[in-house]
């Protein structure tokens, strides 16, 4: 059964609701809050989300197609294959807490400065995009992809697992920790000990 959304949500609170099957394209959302909610597989074509909190939701496979994201912020939420490639670049500024973001892609994506807090983000795709200035603090980035990506000034100090190869980066001023050091080094198959 598909559910009907206003074109237009301001300060709206959300708790508990199923949007599997709705239809959030064209939509724009300011000010508003979603917690325990379900966006699995969504397609938010067109849709503009400002200011918005999204809680403990499921947000697995929703592909953002021209979607606007400014100043919206996800807390403890599953993000698994979620492509954020198609995010307008206009205004986007996005944070992330405690979230899953396994199998996530960024590719092409300018998303400085942005904080992702005790997150794992196993396997997601970072190929060409601009991180510089942001912060990886707690994250597991196991197999994530960092291929022609800027890191400049990026905070990986407390990131584990991570595998970034020095000659395909920019990583100028980049903050690592000394027992990250395997992760700059690994294409080079030494020990380090």
């Amino acid at each position: 059964m598909s559910k009907q959304v206003d074109n237009i949500i301001i300060d709206q609170t959300f708790k508990n609701i199923d949007f599997q099957e709705a239809d959030l394209t064209e939509k724009e959302f300011d000010a508003c809050t979603f917690i325990n909610c379900s966006f699995s597989k969504c397609y938010f074509s067109g849709a503009n989300l400002t200011d918005c909190r999204f809680e403990n939701c499921d947000l697995s496979l929703v592909r953002f197609g021209n979607t606007g994201l400014r100043e919206v912020a996800f807390t403890g939420c599953k993000l698994t294959g979620t492509d954020f490639s198609g995010c307008k670049s206009t205004f986007l500024s996005i944070s992330f807490g405690k979230c899953g973001l396994d199998l996530a892609s960024f590719m092409k994506m300018k998303i400085n400065k942005t904080p992702f807090l005790s997150c794992s983000l196993r396997e997601a795709d970072f190929t060409g995009t601009d991180l510089s200035g942001s912060k990886f603090e707690n994250c597991d980035l196991d197999r994530a992809v960092f291929m022609d990506s800027i890191l400049e000034k990026a905070d990986l100090k407390t990131a584990i697992n991570y595998s970034i190869d020095p000659e395909r980066n920019k990583i100028r001023q980049a903050a690592f920790s000394l027992s990250g050091i395997p992760g700059l080094l690994y294409k080079y198959n030494i020990n380090i000990s």
